[in-house]
């Protein structure tokens, strides 16, 4: 069974640049369609993944640990720009998707443009929809997870997977601005 494509304005296409790219809305609906033809879990999660550092990379370990591959769901430039405002992203959405995708346990990214990921969430329809521990209180499915409620329409389930302390990529700008410098991860 193919995934359906997403309706228009839904999905930022990004040019693939060379084999073995896992980036854009064909590469996605690819592994979905791949996945589910085996009978697999599909898991998804998303985010800005703005200087990506130890904090990301263990959110996203822990969610494609949940199921048989791993979409992420990534908040294009302009998105990025709106949520966190005209300073941001640092790190422009082809480089930042590059680097996802190149991470083993991502097996797809799909950028959008959108302030949520509703609708890429609803084409993609996701067994699990995963967030990390410094999104919200941790109980999943939860009213805290705005996503749960699309998740339910088709039987998906949220899950809040734990959160490594001490990294936020808003702290990482904050501490370079003030200090000049502050490696993540090392005790002050």
């Amino acid at each position: 069974v193919a995934t359906p494509a997403p309706a228009l304005g839904t999905a930022v296409a990004v040019p693939v640049t060379g084999p073995g790219e896992r980036i854009g809305v064909a590469a996605t609906g690819a592994v979905v369609a791949e996945v589910r033809a085996a009978g697999g879990t599909v898991v998804a999660t998303g985010g800005c993944f703005d200087l990506l550092h130890a904090g990301h990379v263990a959110t996203l370990e822990a969610a494609r640990r949940l199921g048989d591959c791993l979409i992420v769901c990534l908040n294009s430039d302009a998105s990025v720009a709106n949520l966190k405002g005209p300073d941001r992203p640092l790190v422009r959405q082809a480089d930042r998707g590059r680097l996802l995708a190149a991470l083993g346990c991502v097996d797809a990214v799909v950028i959008f443009d959108e302030s949520t990921p509703h609708s890429v969430l609803s084409w993609l329809r996701p067994d699990i929809w995963v967030k990390g521990g410094d999104y919200g209180t941790g109980g999943g499915d939860g009213p805290d997870l705005p996503e749960a409620e699309i998740l339910q329409r088709w039987g998906g389930h949220t899950v809040v997977v734990p959160y490594l302390d001490g990294r936020s990529t808003t702290g990482m700008i904050d501490a370079a601005r003030s200090t000049g410098r502050h490696p993540v991860g090392e005790s002050r």
